[in-house]
């Protein structure tokens, strides 16, 4: 059913959390997991100039150790991950607007099934989604699973229980 599985992260724990879940579907279908960090050239997380956001479109990260550090991290954590379960993962680092980013690498890498967390670093949410979430799963047009990090920390429901 499902050959690769993208895990879009930015190293936030909700992004973390969603591993978990794509780890485990990916186990059970043998599926290849696709790590993606999007470097959001437009951002304000870092201080860029010109010079070096035209490195970043052009795939020039070892220049830049804050922006490299961010990104192997990211995607370091989901290999980790998928390897300790024997798992094919590819790592991958694009430039670009990240709903956007995501949406083309989905359509230009065969995958399958998206798994990404409810909100990302960004502090800026939506009711129920953030907004890169919201923008990949209204426009995407295959299935995404949206993992919220708060379920795991949440408490049964006491009236579930009675």
């Amino acid at each position: 059913m499902y050959e690769h599985i993208l895990v879009p992260t930015d190293g936030s724990d909700a992004a973390e959390y969603a591993v978990e879940q794509a780890v485990d579907l990916a186990s059970k279908y043998g599926a290849t997991v696709h790590a993606l960090y999007v470097v959001d050239v437009d951002a304000t997380s870092y201080s860029l100039g010109t010079e070096q956001v035209d490195r970043i479109r052009q795939g020039h990260l070892d220049d830049m150790p804050e922006v490299k550090e961010a990104a192997d991290a990211a995607t370091g954590y989901v290999a980790d991950a998928a390897a300790e379960h024997g798992l094919a993962v590819r790592e991958h680092v694009v430039p670009g607007e990240p709903a956007r980013a995501i949406r083309k690498f989905v359509e230009d890498n065969d995958i399958d099934l998206v798994v990404m967390g409810s909100h990302g670093r960004s502090g800026l949410s939506r009711v129920v989604l953030g907004s890169v979430t919201e923008r990949v799963l209204r426009r995407t047009r295959l299935p995404v699973l949206v993992v919220d990090v708060h379920e795991k920390d949440a408490e049964p429901d006491a009236e579930a229980d009675a």
